[in-house]
Formats: structure tokens, C-alpha cells, sequence
């Protein structure tokens, strides 16, 4: 069993191999426990494991240790025994093809997207907008596409909404949309997202999916760790919300695959409750939506929180292999949310999961998996297997290292302020002062959205693939709706 066909978790009482086979992984996952039991180092075992088969891996690094995939492992004491304990995991200490990310471009590459690619369903979501305000910015989105305007970063929008309310004639039947109240309301959240330092994540070159894809030079799947140690504490929502982002662009890029023998990328989206705190009921309708289609494009997507009833039981009864170290349960609500936890598993008559759960020591997990023909297993209890990696975080000098001898060093690391809605409107704005006439709205404009549907739709062939799709995508731009979470809602049509 100890191959690259299956995703090994450790070991039962038996000492036997605990795991399910790797074409299961898009059945997607859940690694939950209360704080220090060791889900961090299981998140980390799971990343080697794909890696070693080829798969792409994305993962948050919350705390700042899990970049210790990118140095050897040194196992002593503990950690030593196990290891000795399983004979078979042939563990060979090793560091891993690792890309660091950071928004603010301080600890890893840049990692930027653009507001077109995002679409205003998520950056409502992001704004935090009332309904009226939701109604403002996609009136503003579709001025984008008639004008012609491209929308790349903040300062893109804010020159919109300015010159919406200096020129409402231009919203035309949308203009009672566009009241000098929402207008001002989205000004200040923007303010306000400016201040949390999401500024950054806005912007140009944005993400290219393809570099996340490309496997690491000796085949192994590389693993892309975006720093949020800072992010998730000081802006939550930019996290989630660029997650979410991530998620769509997968969805909507990626073609179909069916039953293959493993996935193309494994998503680990840490601190999974953000991901669903105060989320609009349609967009948490959307994404509970896209989770469950997601599978037959190859992505396996594996929540990581303290205690399973942080998510919608909708996502929880999508999750395959479910790995649950120890909780605590000291009120009523807790003890009530630890019987449900329990009672997630297929029983084993071997012990009573509910008494096991608050007795699992640091690196022991109940683990549920699923059969050959993806029926859930009887629950075990697991010993996991250490890392091969470093369990810790890289020193400052190893990570300046590994983000200079990263193969994508370079490439996001300059940012790049090309012609867009600000450029544009600051034109019309001089030209508007010499005529002394408001400039017209032109239907047939080009270069604006056709840009943004250029990056949505060429998203994996990269610049020169946007520029050549110019004209084409000018013709079907307004039928699209930047973003998966927007073209879900339907009155679109996909892109095909």
C-alpha cells in the first residue's frame, strides 16, 4: 500500500497502513482537532504525499511553520520512535519544491489578481455591501464592459464610481442604482480595504494558474504556500475571499477530467470557518455549489479547522477522507458538537469513537476513509506518520533563499501599471475640460472589456493570449459574467 496510488495517513494499534487510494482524492477532505493536537504536521504529511505523486499543492501557511516543506527534517526522540514504529514508510528525510507567496510581496512572491477577474459578487463579498450598495457596484461593473474600461486595481474602481458621479447620464437606465449615498458608501469601503493593506492584492502580473499547475523539475507535484500569518489575523476576509477567488478560477479554467488516477492539485484552505462567516447566502449557495462540481475537474479540496461544525453540514457530507485529532469538550454545546463529530464516522465496534476523541494524544487522529468503490471505511485510530520534511518554520536566510532560486523569481515579483480605467478616465477627464461637452458612451468600445475577458478566458495562456483575443472577446464580453461565483448566479452564459 505504501505508494504514490495512495494517500498514506499512518498507522493503526496494528501497526498496518492506514489511507485510501490517491483517484479518491477529489472526493475532497477535512483535517480538524482543537489547537496543538497536531493538524498542522498532518497538513504537512498530506502536501508530501501528493507532492511525491505528482500533484500540485495550495496550501495557507497560517502560523508560519509549514514552510518547513522546503528544508530536510532531522527526526529525533518522539518523532524518531515513530518513524521506527513503521517499518514500512521508507521515511528518507528530504525538503520539498516549495513556492512562497505573500500579498505583500515581503516573504514570498507577490500574489496578486485583478478586480475584473474577481467580479463583483466577490468583491461585494469582500466590501462587506448592503443590497442597495451590491446593486451600485455591478451598475458600475456594467459601465465597465459598455465603456470599454478595464478594472485592475482600487485605484480603477475609485475613478469609476468618481466619474459615475460626476457623469450619471452615462448609467442610463441603471442610474437610480448609482445614488450619491451608494456611490460615497463604496468609496469609504475601499478606503477601508486600502487600510487593511488589500491594496496589494489587487493588480498586475495577476496569478496565472499555469504556474501554480507546472510540477517541480524531478516530476514531484511543487507546493505553493501563501503566507497569511499576518493576513489572516489583520484582514480575514481578503483571505477568504481571495480562496474563494482561487476556487472559481479553477472551476471556470480547468476542463473537464472524469475518473483519473489522481488529482491535478490538492487545496488546503486553513482556518476553514472564514471561508463562511457572514457570507452572503447566495455566494455560500454558489460555493457549496462549485465544492461539489469541482471533483470532476481534478481538484481535491481539504477544509482544516478546529471542529467540524465549523462548516455547513452541505460541504461536511461532500467531505471524503476526514482525518480528526483530539477535541475538547468542557460545555453542553461542546459536548453536543463532540457527539456529532462522533457520529460522523462509520461505527467500529472495536472502540466508542466519542470517548476515543477526548483522549487522542498530540499526532493521533480518528481517520475515516473511503473504500475502492468510495463507501466510507470503519473509523480508525491512527498514529500519523511524521513528515519528512522539517517540522518548524525556515529560518529568515532559507527563506530569502528559496524565493531566490524559485523557477517563478522574477516573473511577479515587478509590478506592472499598464493602461486601465484610471489612465483612461484621467484622459477623458482633460479632453472633457477643453470641449467643455461630457464625453459619450461609446457601445462598440475596445480594448476595455475585451482585456477583462481576455484575462478571464486566457487566464492559462498568459498576456499574449489576452491581446490576441481583443477583438473576438468584444463580441461576447457582455454575455459573460467575470468570475464563477457570478456566472452560477445565472442569467449568463458559460464559458465554454
Amino acid at each position: 500500500m505504501p505508494d504514490s496510488q495512495h494517500i498514506l495517513v499512518g498507522a493503526g494499534l496494528d501497526g498496518q497502513p492506514i489511507g485510501q487510494a490517491m483517484r479518491l482524492a477529489n472526493r475532497h477532505g477535512l483535517v480538524a482537532g482543537a489547537t496543538g493536537t497536531g493538524k498542522t504536521v498532518t497538513l504537512q504529511r498530506l502536501a508530501e504525499v501528493f507532492s511525491d505523486a505528482g500533484v500540485a499543492v495550495f496550501a495557507a501557511d497560517i502560523k508560519g511553520d509549514l514552510c518547513g516543506l522546503g528544508a530536510a527534517g532531522n527526526p529525533q526522540g518522539k518523532v524518531a520512535e515513530r518513524i521506527a514504529g513503521m517499518p514500512w514508510l521508507n521515511h528518507t528525510p528530504q525538503a520539498y519544491p516549495v513556492t512562497l507567496w505573500d500579498v505583500q510581496g515581503q516573504s514570498g512572491h507577490p500574489l496578486r489578481t485583478t478586480l475584473s477577474e474577481m467580479g463583483p459578487l466577490l468583491l461585494g463579498s469582500l466590501l462587506e455591501l448592503t443590497d442597495s450598495q451590491q446593486s451600485a457596484l455591478y451598475a458600475a461593473f456594467k459601465v465597465a464592459d459598455r465603456e470599454g474600461l478595464l478594472l485592475l486595481d482600487i485605484k480603477d474602481l475609485k475613478a469609476l464610481l468618481n466619474y459615475l458621479r460626476d457623469n450619471p447620464q452615462v448609467l442610463g437606465e441603471d442610474s437610480a442604482l448609482m445614488t450619491t449615498g451608494s456611490s460615497q458608501a463604496l468609496l469609504r469601503r475601499l478606503a477601508v480595504l486600502e487600510q487593511q493593506g488589500a491594496e496589494a492584492l489587487f493588480g498586475e502580473p495577476a496569478l496565472q494558474l499555469e504556474d501554480i499547475l507546472q510540477p517541480a523539475s524531478d516530476g514531484r507535484g511543487r507546493i505553493h504556500l501563501l503566507d497569511a500569518s499576518r493576513l489572516v489575523h489583520e484582514a480575514p476576509k481578503v483571505y477568504a475571499t481571495f480562496l474563494l477567488w482561487l476556487l472559481a478560477e479553477l472551476f471556470e479554467q480547468l476542463p473537464e477530467r472524469g475518473d483519473a488516477d489522481k488529482p491535478l492539485l490538492a487545496l488546503f484552505f486553513d482556518e476553514a470557518h472564514l471561508l463562511f462567516a457572514d457570507t452572503p447566502k447566495a455566494l455560500q449557495d454558489r460555493l457549496e455549489q462549485v465544492v461539489r462540481l469541482i471533483r470532476s475537474k481534478g481538484v481535491g479540496v481539504f477544509f482544516v479547522t478546529q471542529s467540524p461544525s465549523d462548516l455547513p453540514d452541505t460541504i461536511l457530507a461532500q467531505l471524503g477522507l476526514r482525518i480528526q485529532h483530539g477535541l475538547r469538550a468542557f460545555t453542553s454545546k461542546e459536548q453536543k458538537s463532540l457527539r456529532a463529530v462522533a457520529e460522523g464516522f462509520r461505527p467500529n465496534p472495536e472502540f466508542d469513537a466519542l470517548t476515543v476523541l477526548t483522549e487522542l494524544g498530540i499526532g493521533e487522529a480518528l481517520v475515516g476513509t473511503l473504500q475502492e468503490k468510495g463507501t466510507p471505511e470503519m473509523v480508525k485510530r491512527v498514529l500519523v506518520a511524521p513528515p519528512q520534511s522539517r517540522i518548524g518554520p525556515l529560518s529568515d536566510a532559507e527563506r530569502a533563499a528559496l524565493i531566490a532560486q524559485s523557477p517563478l523569481s522574477g516573473r511577479y515579483d515587478k509590478p506592472v501599471d499598464r493602461e486601465s480605467a484610471y489612465e483612461m478616465l484621467l484622459a477623458r477627464k482633460g479632453a472633457t475640460s477643453e470641449s467643455g461637452q461630457a464625453p459619450v458612451a461609446d457601445e462598440k468600445a475596445e480594448g476595455g472589456f475585451a482585456d477583462m475577458a481576455g484575462g478571464f478566458l486566457g487566464g492559462l495562456a498568459g498576456q499574449a493570449v489576452k491581446s490576441a483575443m481583443r477583438q473576438a472577446a468584444n463580441q461576447i464580453g457582455r454575455e459573460l459574467v467575470r468570475g464563477l461565483m457570478g456566472s452560477l448566479l445565472g442569467g449568463s452564459k458559460k464559458r465554454r
